[in-house]
């Protein structure tokens, strides 16, 4: 065989090689005694295969590498694991039943009979499960510094182990400097494994009841049953409480370990499969091993699978990765008091939003608009979650997934002018509406069976309120099965729903095809009726001005020439009526479009919107920039037909922003759970960590 023929076969063999599903689940051990759990595990379930390393952040690196798969981590080595440079996300979650569910509660501990509390805790001996774990460092340190009671002003004053050994006259921290005072009381070598017989949750109890320590910082399931007569837990109002009190005497409340693996869906559904398949081994027993919590904790109950595209951020949530970031010292990106990160969605929005950057840096302008790109708005409040952007305004289920996620409400768009001049005006609101062309016979008791055009999943107007109306009327969460086909942007390129798209009109490779974009054509309230218009569906859900602004002269070129009168409304018991009835043929009265952020940034977002609508609005000071108008597009940025923005009072979350109809139309379709976005998922698996 020729030498380049043979090099040629080999290269196919070497990718089929590599491209095929893995054979063997490799998890990743710290110590002899994971060692031997996994061998016995491997000798019960073959799919298992066992790497050993030193350490959580070897295996960390092991399993970015590819030479291992999993690995079972703590709160603060997910954080890790999820940096850039090594790109892990958690996939399944450990659940310790009843008492905390994904949840468990970061405690203090000391024996009964001592009388200090937490402010009394400088100068005593103090046990932790590992430097940078979790309930044994990140929360306790971190709250201690956030109280003012351990003073630390920084890296740039002392490293922050300096600081806590100054507060602790000696400690055991297991993965701290050999030799310092952070190791004095340590029994072994003072490494995060099992070589440090007071590591773990076990090991720092133990460092309690040995004495070497006088408080310990362990998770509330840590102290057993038999023991908790003797000790108390420190809460932070500076008073005890029994063992059994961890729900209302606790310091924080952290996500549980979960399994972490690369970015790989595959890998993913292999690694829970082969969990799900063990059968006479019990996977949450350390008994005779002589260690405990080896490959997941002994307290787990069940393993849970996490939401699609859950990352560490979403999983550890806004509030842990604070703390963690507060110790960490990372510059937070954020709002600075005169410039706000927007988000804008797509190229035509990012070219406008690029046009308001330059033009809001005036010569006697101090306020400056920064622009983030994203490819959708989960993308966008993603972004601000992170702190990576600051603002972006979205429809109303938007708005209900943001607020899932923490986000508020700021500012609200205004379509009628007259009331922009008043604080006390009612937000503004719009109809949601069915159209259909004149004389087409399709009525809302005929809708079964015909093809759809929709603004967006998730879209107020194009889908939830619709969509509601067919789940009540079916109670099925198929609606591929009443609709036949038709475009709702952002729906999985192979359903239905996608079938009617027209992208952005390129012949071949198409990409904006069904994306929730203002490159596909029939996004939006215009994409949708255009839709319509095309005859690419039957019927077009949108909002009552829709029609209105794209016929009789109005609206871009595709809509030159279309008259109101061709259209009419349906709507459930009613036969079609005129377009300009829609007061009393709708499906829904539904809130204006509003400007969502995070909670702490909502002053500046609100002050910053003011002053360049005050430039850049209809009755703007300056005509070189229109924040409601676009010109490559519609509604992008903002919906054209805004008049004004207004401040949404401070304090309302998106809850009472929605209002009780809106509400319980969003709650009834998410009993379909195919209708709740992988974001919104994420954002509300902790039901531990709910606020309501």
């Amino acid at each position: 065989m020729k030498p380049v023929l043979l090099a040629a076969l080999l290269g196919c063999l070497a990718v089929h090689v590599f491209a095929a599903p893995a054979e063997k689940l490799r998890w990743c051990l710290k110590s002899e005694q994971e060692q031997q759990k996994c061998l016995a595990l491997a000798q019960n379930s073959p799919v298992f295969s066992c790497v050993r390393r030193d350490n959580t952040a070897d295996c960390i690196t092991a399993i970015r590498a590819g030479e291992a798969d999993a690995i079972t981590l703590d709160g603060g080595d997910i954080y890790t694991a999820g940096l850039t440079n090594y790109d892990l996300d958690p996939i399944i979650a450990e659940d310790y039943g009843e008492s905390s569910e994904t949840c468990y509660y970061a405690v203090a501990v000391a024996k009964k009979g001592t009388t200090f509390g937490i402010n009394n805790l400088r100068g005593k001996k103090s046990c932790h499960t590992g430097l940078g774990k979790s309930a044994g460092w990140i929360i306790p340190i971190g709250t201690l510094v956030s109280m003012d009671i351990l003073n630390w002003q920084g890296i740039e004053d002392k490293p922050l182990e300096e600081a806590v050994s100054e507060f602790f006259p000696a400690s055991c921290v297991p993965g701290a400097t050999a030799g310092s005072k952070l190791c004095e009381l340590c029994k072994g070598d003072c490494s995060r494994s099992q070589k440090e017989p007071y590591y773990g949750y076990s090991g720092a109890f133990q460092c309690l009841v040995d004495d070497a320590g006088e408080v310990s910082f362990v998770k509330h399931l840590t102290v057993p049953d038999s023991e908790a007569g003797k000790y108390e837990l420190l809460c932070k109002d500076d008073t005890r409480a029994p063992i059994s009190s961890y729900k209302t005497c606790h310091w924080a409340k952290v996500p549980a370990h979960a399994v972490v693996t690369r970015k790989d869906p595959q890998l993913a559904e292999f690694i829970w499969t082969s969990l799900e398949s063990v059968q006479g081994f019990d996977l949450f027993s350390s008994e005779g091993y002589t260690a405990k919590d080896l490959i997941f904790k002994d307290s787990t109950k069940k393993l849970v699978r996490l939401p699609p595209n859950t990352d560490s951020f979403l999983y550890l949530g806004a509030e842990y990765m604070s703390i963690v970031r507060s110790l960490k010292k990372e510059p937070i990106l954020g709002t600075s008091s005169n410039a706000i990160k927007w988000c804008a969605v797509g190229h035509a929005e990012t070219a406008k939003c690029d046009e308001w950057s330059i033009n809001s840096l005036g010569a006697d302008s101090s306020i400056s608009i920064e622009c983030q790109r994203a490819e959708t708005v989960e993308d966008c409040v993603k972004k601000i979650m992170r702190k990576e952007a600051d603002a972006v305004a979205v429809d109303g289920g938007q708005v209900y997934t943001a607020g899932k996620c923490g986000l508020v409400p700021a500012m609200v768009e205004q379509y009628d002018e007259n009331l922009c001049s008043s604080s006390q005006a009612s937000a503004s609101s719009y109809s949601s509406v069915a159209v259909v062309k004149k004389g087409s016979g399709v009525t809302w008791d005929t809708l079964q069976g015909k093809r759809s055009c929709h603004t967006g999943v998730g879209r107020t107007a194009g889908w939830n309120i619709p969509m509601g109306h067919v789940h009540q009327r079916t109670n099925d969460c198929d609606f591929t099965k009443f609709f036949s086909s038709g475009c709702a942007p952002g729906s999985d390129p192979q359903s239905p729903f996608c079938r009617q798209c027209a992208g952005s009109g390129k012949a071949v490779g198409d990409e904006a095809k069904c994306k929730a974009t203002a490159e596909e054509k029939y996004y939006g309230y215009a994409g949708a009726f255009r839709c319509l218009v095309d005859d690419a569906g039957d019927v077009a859900f949108i909002k009552h001005t829709t029609v209105s602004e794209n016929t009789d002269g109005n609206g871009p070129e595709w809509a030159r020439g279309l008259n109101s009168a061709d259209y009419e409304l349906i709507c459930p018991g009613k036969g079609p009526v005129p377009i300009s009835e829609f007061a009393s043929c709708n499906l829904a009265v539904v809130p204006a479009h509003a400007v969502v952020t995070r909670p702490e940034s909502r002053g500046d977002v609100v002050r910053i919107l003011k002053e360049q609508q005050n430039k850049f609005g209809p009755n703007g000071s300056e005509a070189t920039f229109k924040m409601f108008q676009s010109v490559d597009g519609k509604n992008l940025l903002f919906k054209d037909s805004t008049k004004c923005l207004q401040e949404v009072q401070a304090g309302t979350n998106y809850e009472q922003f929605l209002g009780t109809d809106y509400m319980n139309a969003m709650n009834s379709l998410r009993q379909c759970s195919a209708t709740t976005p992988d974001l919104e998922k994420s954002c509300t698996f902790h039901k531990c960590q709910q606020k309501n």
